[in-house]
């Protein structure tokens, strides 16, 4: 399958703000249309999550309180990569940290994703990890973490009904259900 060409037209960029976490840049532009305008792209490290499942078939959720949308959220292990770190060396580190948790097997769920690709350069990997033994965990100091344990198929039904409704975790709890239902196993 070949891709059109991209009809965005870049003049020039700045970046507008930046942080630890984001950077956001601000592109002069011609538009498909033929017309200058502008466009906003948040850049950001690499995400990656973690699908921490029990021989029980119960997944890892993590529950913490999101600034941006004003709420609790209960997740799979997220979290984003250091420079120079590789996606499965992140989502490692973040499922020690939050969830107190070392696997002894880790594949890749599907390939890369794109959180929001609208506004947002984001690029995003799912693993699912499977021999899990607890371990001291070590939250970062902006992270009030809650950690339960919920059976796969109560993941599935919170996504199919709203009462999760992160992005990544939507995405993750789908794709391992569908993985199961054609006969993938994670040993």
């Amino acid at each position: 399958m070949t891709s059109p060409q991209n009809p965005w037209k870049r003049i020039s960029s700045r970046v507008a703000y930046r942080n630890p976490w984001i950077t956001v840049r601000e592109d002069q532009v011609i538009r498909p249309d033929g017309l200058p305008g502008i466009y906003g792209v948040v850049e950001s490290r690499v995400a990656t999550a973690a699908l921490a499942l029990d021989a029980d078939m119960n997944l890892c959720m993590v529950g913490q309180y999101r600034y941006a949308v004003d709420e609790y959220s209960w997740e799979i292990v997220e979290g984003g990569t250091d420079e120079g770190e590789a996606p499965l060396e992140a989502i490692r580190r973040e499922l020690r940290e939050e969830a107190g948790l070392e696997a002894d097997r880790w594949e890749p769920l599907g390939g890369e994703l794109h959180l929001s690709n609208c506004h947002s350069s984001e690029r995003a990997f799912l693993f699912v990890a499977t021999g899990l033994r607890a371990v001291q965990a070590d939250p970062e100091g902006t992270e009030v973490l809650s950690v339960r344990w919920t059976p796969l198929k109560e993941a599935v039904r919170q996504v199919t009904t709203g009462a999760i409704r992160d992005a990544f975790t939507v995405m993750g709890v789908l794709l391992l259900d569908q993985a199961l239902r054609e006969g993938r196993r994670f040993p």
